[in-house]
């Protein structure tokens, strides 16, 4: 799914994101608003991994959309 998709559809997508990660905030999702770059940096530091790791889980995460 591309970037202007998961923009249009975030409201929808905020349910599964918070589903696989918990621990990201309702503001942490307002303010990624479809943004995959910001919530890369929320996995990041939500979780303590790299960022090649939250990276490559976002975009799995996108794949399965």
């Amino acid at each position: 799914m591309n970037d202007d998709r998961i923009q249009g559809n975030w409201k929808q997508l905020t349910g599964k994101i918070k589903a696989k990660w918990g621990d990201l905030t309702d503001d942490d999702l307002t303010r990624a608003e479809g943004n995959t770059e910001y919530l890369v940096g929320k996995v990041q530091e939500r979780y303590g991994i790299a960022r090649d790791g939250a990276q490559r889980q976002v975009m799995e995460f996108e794949r399965t959309l």
